[in-house]
C-alpha cells in the first residue's frame, strides 16, 4: 500500500482535530464577559445623570460608531487611511437626500440608505485603491475625499454646496417617539444603533474572517503564500467599514437636521484617527474610550478657548503616544486584561 495513502486518514484526523480546537478557541474568545456590560451601563447611566447633555452624548455615540468603522480596517486589517471621512460624508448626504428629494423621512430607512451608498463607494474604491500600499494608499484616499468634496461643490444645485442642505427633519422614531430640544430621543436612538453595529462588528472580528484580517495585518506575504485571497478579503473589510462609517454619517445628518460639505473635511478623518490612537486600535472598546475622551475634551476646551482648543487635544495626544505603551489609554486605566480587548489569544 502507498505510504501517503496509509497516512492520509491519520493526517486528515489531525487536521480536523486542529480545526475543531481552533474553532473552539475562537468561540470562547467571542463570548461576552460580564465586565463588557460596564460601558453600556455607563451609557445608560449618563442618560439619567446628565439629562441636559444629551446633544453632546448623541454626537459622542455617533463618533464611537465612526471610530468602530475605522478600527475594523486599521486595528484588524492594518489598513491606514486618511480619507475615511469620504464614507461618513456619503452616508450623511445619502440620508439627507432621501428626505429632501424623495420625501422619505423614516429614520431607520435613512440609516440604511446611508450605509448602502457608503458601502457601494467603499467597494468600488477599495477594489481599485487596495492594490496599493503605504504612502501611495494614504495619498489616494486623501485625494479621493478631496475630489468628492469638490464634486459636491460643483453640483451645488443638488448638494447645496458649502451652504449645505437644511431641513433634514426625520419622522418620529417608530412613528411614536418625538424628538425634544434636549435630544433625549436622539440619544436613545443613537445608542440603539451603536449596540447593533457593535454586535455585528464584534461578530466579524471574532469570526474566521476577522482572524484572517489579523493574519493579513501581521504578515501579508505569508497569507498570500498559503493561498488566502488577500485582496478580496481586504475589499470586503473595506466595504463593511465604509457601510458602518455611512451609518455614522447618516446619524450625524439626522440628529443635526442639516449637512454641509464639511463632513468631507480632512479634520473628520484626522479626528477619528486621533480617537483610535487615544483609545487603542484593534480592541473595539478602545473606540468607546477614545471617542468619549476626545468629544468631552473638545467640548470643555472649546468652552475655555474657542480658538485654541486643538492645542489641548494635541498636547494630550503627544503625551499618550510618548508616555503610554503602544499609545493606548486602556493600559493606563488597567482594563485591557479585564475586558479581554486583545486581538491575540
Amino acid at each position: 500500500m502507498d505510504a501517503s495513502k496509509s497516512l492520509s486518514p491519520y493526517a486528515g484526523g489531525e487536521i480536523a482535530a486542529e480545526r475543531a480546537r481552533a474553532a473552539g478557541l475562537l468561540a470562547r474568545r467571542g463570548r461576552f464577559s460580564p465586565p463588557e456590560a460596564l460601558p453600556w451601563l455607563a451609557a445608560v447611566a449618563a442618560f439619567f445623570i446628565f439629562p441636559n447633555q444629551m446633544v453632546l452624548g448623541s454626537q459622542t455615540l455617533i463618533m464611537i460608531v465612526f471610530a468602530l468603522s475605522l478600527d475594523l480596517i486599521l486595528g484588524y486589517a492594518g489598513i491606514v487611511t486618511l480619507g475615511h471621512a469620504a464614507f461618513f460624508g456619503l452616508g450623511a448626504y445619502g440620508a439627507s437626500l432621501l428626505i429632501i428629494d424623495l420625501g422619505w423621512s423614516e429614520p431607520i430607512s435613512g440609516v440604511l440608505c446611508g450605509a448602502l451608498v457608503a458601502a457601494v463607494a467603499g467597494f468600488l474604491s477599495g477594489w481599485l485603491l487596495l492594490h496599493y500600499r503605504g504612502l501611495a494608499f494614504l495619498v489616494l484616499t486623501l485625494s479621493t475625499t478631496i475630489m468628492l468634496q469638490q464634486c459636491g461643490n460643483l453640483f451645488r444645485d443638488f448638494t447645496g454646496g458649502y451652504d449645505g442642505i437644511p431641513g433634514v427633519n426625520i419622522a418620529p422614531l417608530f412613528g411614536r417617539f418625538n424628538y425634544d430640544i434636549y435630544g433625549h430621543t436622539y440619544y436613545l436612538y443613537c445608542l440603539g444603533v451603536l449596540l447593533i453595529v457593535f454586535y455585528c462588528v464584534r461578530r466579524i472580528v471574532h469570526s474566521p474572517f476577522g482572524q484572517a484580517l489579523v493574519g493579513i495585518r501581521e504578515n501579508v506575504s505569508r497569507m498570500n503564500a498559503i493561498g488566502s485571497p488577500v485582496h478580496w478579503r481586504l475589499v470586503v473589510a473595506y466595504t463593511i467599514s465604509a457601510a458602518v462609517a455611512g451609518i455614522a454619517g447618516a446619524l450625524f445628518a439626522q440628529t443635526n437636521a442639516f449637512v454641509t460639505l464639511g463632513v468631507f473635511d480632512f479634520d473628520q478623518s484626522a479626528a477619528v484617527l486621533v480617537m483610535l490612537i487615544l483609545g487603542g486600535a484593534g480592541r473595539l472598546y478602545g473606540a468607546f474610550i477614545g471617542a468619549a475622551l476626545y468629544m468631552v475634551l473638545q467640548n470643555e476646551l472649546a468652552k475655555a478657548s474657542p480658538e485654541f482648543w486643538q492645542f489641548g487635544v494635541g498636547l494630550l495626544l503627544i503625551g499618550v503616544v510618548l508616555l503610554v505603551r503602544r499609545g493606548t489609554l486602556l493600559r493606563v486605566l488597567n482594563v485591557d486584561r479585564l475586558l479581554r480587548w486583545r486581538t491575540q489569544p
